[in-house]
């Protein structure tokens, strides 16, 4: 068994490599250009049938670990994870496209092409999958959020949720691999091709009629975030002078119409069951106020909530955040609750992290929600990529998110997963005021669920008995 490479070999392995490890730098990560995303598997992927699996699995794992860096800086020196945990993030992606290069070439070098094509995606989602469904994360990491700026594309998530977004990315570099192996059978390339072209033509079809959807009615909303000072008490000198800066911002966004006003997550820290400033705002000047809280008033669960001041309210509705992050939110006890605010349009209650789970979005959308407000805390770099990690849960279930992040991204996004408005917080205090459509919608993946990462687990189990039982060439 030759496990050697040529010089010639060597050569095309490392620009291979090199090409993936650049494209996956620029086309994943927190700032992504997303049609990099579609094109950083394919020099691998065309590699592998032609060298042997171990080299092809490394350039494969090396290729998604180079560019996989582009996250090191944030991960070590912004969120200041420890050394092992930075290590298992960068390289467990880049363990899976050696995975699914491996599988690939398997079924490729076997004249199974549409099965060899159809693997890579099928794995890849699986592994998505399965991660999101025990990672204290959710589903922040898919390869689908590098997606967001490509708005029919995205569509798709209302109908598979965000796996059928990572499929159809994965799925035509693949085809494209696999299309120029001469090597391989030319009736499954140009069947494995077919297919490719009209799944991803549907795809996009389904999309430009998605977005033409007119809006049922609308909103004005008004977003601020004042940096510093954080997490004030607000019965200290800090906490009043803050509280004073806040009425005087949110009057001046009711002043330019907004009906509803949301601020960051916990912007004060209080043991009441009340604020009486903004109480008595929502009463006189008729917004709804969506104030994040560090709740103390229960001794024995310290609670990262909201308070929502409705102008006819005696007291404010509250929502607990459920989902924590681990580290940095130990001394908060989650909620387990849904909040919907009296009156329509329907409007449910969240917060930050919430928005990187599934749970939060397709239990709103059985509540029959329009919008949700959700105050958030980003750490400055990851601004556009968080908030769009929330706009993909509106895409899914079918509603508008209204989103106040610090040092973050105010963002004000509709059903499509369009961005009406937006502001950057990363550096300084912001403040925005705009038009929200709203619509009546109940998507087919807030009915059915992950019924397409289901599918997905059993066609990865049918392509994985082909490679099983495919015959192997003696260079394997």
């Amino acid at each position: 068994m030759e496990s050697r490479l040529d010089r010639t070999q060597a050569v095309v392995m490392a620009a291979a490599l090199v090409l993936t490890a650049a494209a996956w730098w620029f086309g994943s990560g927190l700032h992504p250009w997303w049609w990099l995303a579609w094109l950083a598997p394919l020099p691998v992927l065309w590699l592998a049938p032609r060298v042997p699996a171990r080299w092809a699995a490394l350039a494969a794992f090396l290729a998604f670990a180079a560019g996989g860096m582009n996250l090191w800086d944030f991960l070590h020196g912004v969120i200041g994870l420890p050394l092992p945990v930075d290590i298992c993030m960068i390289a467990a992606p880049a363990l899976a496209f050696a995975l699914c290069a491996l599988l690939y070439r398997r079924l490729l070098r076997a004249g199974r092409v549409l099965p060899a094509v159809l693997a890579v995606p099928a794995l890849w989602v699986a592994i998505e999958y399965l991660e999101n469904l025990g990672s204290p994360h959710g589903t922040w990491g898919s390869i689908a959020y590098s997606q967001m700026d490509a708005l029919p594309v995205v569509q798709v998530a209302a109908v598979t949720g965000l796996w059928g977004v990572s499929f159809l990315v994965l799925l035509l570099p693949a085809t494209l691999a696999a299309r120029l192996t001469p090597t391989a059978p030319r009736r499954g390339r140009t069947l494995a091709a077919g297919i490719t072209l009209l799944l991803v033509a549907a795809a996009y079809g389904y999309g430009i009629w998605r977005l033409a959807a007119p809006a049922t009615g609308s909103l004005r909303i008004g977003l601020v975030s004042l940096e510093k000072p954080i997490r004030q008490a607000l019965d200290s000198a800090d906490g009043q002078a803050l509280e004073t800066r806040y009425v005087a911002a949110i009057r001046r966004l009711v002043a330019a119409g907004a009906r509803a006003v949301v601020i960051p997550e916990t912007s004060f820290a209080t043991t009441a069951a009340s604020v009486p400033a903004f109480a008595a705002l929502a009463r006189q000047d008729g917004p709804i106020l969506d104030i994040g809280i560090d709740g103390k008033g229960d001794p024995h669960a310290e609670r990262n909530m909201v308070m929502a001041f409705q102008p006819g309210g005696a007291a404010p509705a509250v929502y607990a955040k459920h989902h924590l992050i681990p580290g940095f939110e130990h001394q908060y006890t989650p909620g387990t609750r849904y909040t919907m605010l009296d009156g329509s349009p329907r409007i449910g209650l969240a917060i930050c992290k919430d928005m990187d789970f599934h749970d939060i979005g397709r239990n709103y959308a059985a509540l029959g929600a329009q919008l949700l407000l959700v105050p958030a805390w980003d750490f400055g770099v990851d601004g556009w990529l968080h908030s769009r990690v929330a706009i993909m849960r509106g895409v899914e279930n079918g509603f508008a998110i209204a989103r106040a992040a610090r040092t973050g991204r105010l963002t004000l996004s509709d059903d499509r997963g369009r961005v009406l408005a937006e502001a950057s917080s990363e550096t300084q205090d912001a403040e925005l005021v705009g038009d929200l459509p709203l619509r009546q919608t109940r998507t087919p993946y807030a009915r059915w669920g992950d019924w397409f990462a289901w599918l997905d687990l059993a066609l990865l189990a049918v392509l994985l008995s082909i490679a099983w039982r495919a015959t192997r060439r003696p260079a394997d």
